[in-house]
């Protein structure tokens, strides 16, 4: 299996460009359910320990059936799908260039929840145009063990995302692992409560906020992705979701640049555009760089051949 590794923000990229699995034909959200379906030993198996790490997401690399993208890309992270995913998106642009694959202009991928845009603006320097997202409910109180009453809304940004700030926990490094504690508990009360997302999709996505550390930024985020994983990067769809929620609130204008800072310092530049049925079609820019070209190898008697899973 032929990969090509890059972060985006800090946040890890492993593309499968030769060796995935034969996923037949049909749009991507089919190929998508076939991946998922039949081939969910590549989670662990391409991203998991020996050959990864959990905060690592993977593209798997597919023929467009939209004959105007100039690629089709499967994400998945190391416990299954993901709808869309913004680094991974940016990172794809970057990879395709390292390829020779695109140049620098506007080019469009199709993903399992639609197609995005991305402009190359230079070898590294990405602006992705992402699907629609929007606010579905807004303050919502849930009771979160060990913590109290804590309220949030639920938004859409390509995944499902709980919104909420982080009050007696400050957005530092250092405290990653109270964060990932403090995240962890808010989406098993979600679960315990019940609460979903749009025609009861799991709400897998959890973001913190915190005020910036860095001049010219406007926020600083802590989001914890499935698998358990934190995102080194500010999050594109996590930045989706969160001006979704701005634009209803009436606290950010229509083509204002809001700047997102993640736990480790990069930073997206955000804005966005109404969408077509009332949300909004955000924009992120950022930043990826190519850090590893590799074959995967899968010998038949290596007892991790597909990863370590818990046992």
């Amino acid at each position: 299996m032929r990969v090509i590794d890059s972060h985006t923000e800090g946040e890890p990229t492993r593309v499968i460009v030769a060796g995935g699995p034969d996923l037949g034909s049909g749009s991507v959200t089919e190929r998508a359910k076939r991946l998922e379906a039949d081939h969910s030993w590549i989670y662990a198996a391409a991203l998991a320990e020996p050959r990864g790490h959990d905060a690592m997401v993977g593209a798997l690399l597919v023929p467009p059936a939209d004959k105007t993208c100039a690629a089709g890309a499967i994400f998945f992270n190391t416990v299954g799908n993901l709808g869309m995913c913004g680094h991974a998106s940016i990172g794809l642009a970057v990879t395709l260039a390292h390829l020779g694959e695109i140049g620098v202009g506007s080019h469009r991928f199709e993903t399992p929840v639609g197609v995005v845009t991305v402009d190359l603006l230079d070898p590294n320097t990405v602006r992705m145009t992402n699907v629609e997202s929007y606010r579905y409910r807004q303050n919502v109180q849930i009771d979160v063990e060990g913590v109290g009453p804590v309220v949030g809304d639920v938004a859409w940004g390509g995944n499902w995302f709980f919104l909420t700030n982080s009050e007696t926990i400050a957005a530092n490094f250092d405290n990653i692992p109270a964060l990932t504690s403090r995240a962890t508990a808010i989406r098993e009360a979600l679960e315990r409560e019940g609460i979903a997302g749009e025609n009861g999709a799991q709400i897998d996505h959890i973001e913190l906020f915190g005020p910036p550390h860095l001049a010219g930024s406007d926020s600083r985020n802590f989001v914890l992705c499935p698998g358990g994983a934190y995102d080194r990067s500010p999050c594109g769809t996590g930045c989706s979701a969160a001006v979704a929620c701005k634009a209803a609130d009436a606290k950010l204008r229509a083509g204002e640049v809001w700047v997102q800072e993640s736990i480790i310092g990069s930073t997206y530049k955000v804005s966005y555009e109404p969408g077509p049925t009332g949300g909004v079609i955000a924009t992120i820019e950022g930043r990826a760089y190519v850090t590893a070209q590799a074959e995967l190898l899968f010998a038949g008697g290596d007892p991790f051949r597909n990863g370590i899973r818990p046992t």
